[in-house]
């Protein structure tokens, strides 16, 4: 039987393997568990996501996997080696980003680049070289020549991602890549994210922000208190909760009680239509599109004027709250 297999910094490993497995992870420090029998499998070429609030265990996850940090019971493998009996071999196929940028200030971008390259006992002409691939790879090259502290958050944590990547990493860790950064910020980092994976890199990504799991993940482990609630992609957790739901949006407060009957009668045996007085909302959960036109022509047939109408799927903070019986938001506001 023939088995692909899949190119790896210093050797080749069955592309059937894991990037990255976990079985019973376990860390206590002194008066807390931070990791419970924490379980993983993350396939090459992934984004998978660690997902939950402040203080649910993820970043000492990535210290453990990292080499970083040992643990007290389990078994970590990274690339094929074992993270406590190889960790050698582990660092040399593996990139970390942590939460702070790691460049300096001072020296221009490229500067940087080669820096870290020379770190990594890469001669200088080939360090050279390895900084122009990775600033263009990071739409960076205009600014090669600009020291970091006029760069925009960003930029500095695409140049911070660009470092990390030095020696092109089998297996690249993201721990909270864009805390503090804006929206637009956020944005930039998303699409360095999804061209490393187009390139084969697996990632990592520890994050609290649910709309970013959205956009990246291909599957997410939702976490809490050291240990594994729930593994799915990020449509199958919105599933989890239900079906979409059906919003009706009024412009008379008075038209709030017909319309709850109506969605009433189209809804699903889930449960009584949702009534928000404040937004003159009333919501149900519906099976398919065929409830909204039927309840659509009713509208009209009853003369309600409508503000908004629509379809809306759950959302990754309704399948935290499904879960943890308390939102992601709420939850890191109480861990921080």
């Amino acid at each position: 039987m023939c088995v692909r297999r899949t190119q790896l910094l210093g050797g080749s490993v069955p592309a059937t393997e894991p990037a990255i497995l976990a079985e019973g992870l376990h860390k206590r420090y002194p008066g807390t568990v931070a990791l419970d029998e924490l379980d993983l499998t993350v396939p090459y070429g992934t984004v998978f996501g660690l997902l939950g609030p402040n203080g649910a265990g993820k970043t000492t996850a990535v210290r453990i996997l990292t080499t970083l940090l040992r643990f007290d019971g389990g078994r970590a493998v990274v690339a094929g080696y074992d993270v406590a009996k190889q960790p050698r071999q582990v660092r040399h196929r593996i990139g970390l980003t942590g939460q702070q940028a790691a460049v300096d200030d001072i020296l221009t971008a490229k500067q940087n680049l080669m820096i870290f390259g020379r770190l990594f006992h890469i001669g200088k002409k080939a360090a050279a070289r390895r900084a122009d691939e990775l600033l263009a790879q990071f739409s960076l090259s205009e600014v090669a020549n600009k020291a970091p502290k006029k760069f925009s958050g960003g930029m500095r944590r695409r140049l911070d991602l660009a470092a990390s990547m030095i020696l092109a990493p089998q297996v690249l860790f993201l721990d909270e890549p864009t805390t503090g950064l804006d929206p637009s910020g956020r944005r930039e980092v998303w699409q360095a994210i999804r061209d490393l994976t187009a390139r084969g890199t697996t990632v990592l990504l520890t994050t609290h922000y649910l709309d970013e799991a959205d956009q990246l993940c291909d599957r997410i482990a939702v976490v809490d208190q050291g240990r594994n609630l729930v593994e799915d992609t990020p449509d199958g957790l919105k599933r989890r909760i239900g079906n979409e739901r059906l919003r009706v949006v009024v412009t008379d407060p008075s038209d709030l009680p017909a319309v709850a009957a109506l969605l009433a009668k189209v809804g699903m045996d889930a449960g009584e239509p949702t009534v928000d007085s404040a937004d003159l909302s009333v919501s149900v959960a519906v099976d398919g599109v065929g409830a909204l036109t039927e309840v659509a022509v009713r509208l009209r047939e009853q003369e309600v004027t409508v503000a908004d109408l629509g379809l809306r799927r759950p959302t990754l903070d309704e399948a935290f709250l499904a879960l943890t019986g308390q939102s992601i938001a709420e939850r890191t506001e109480v861990a921080a």
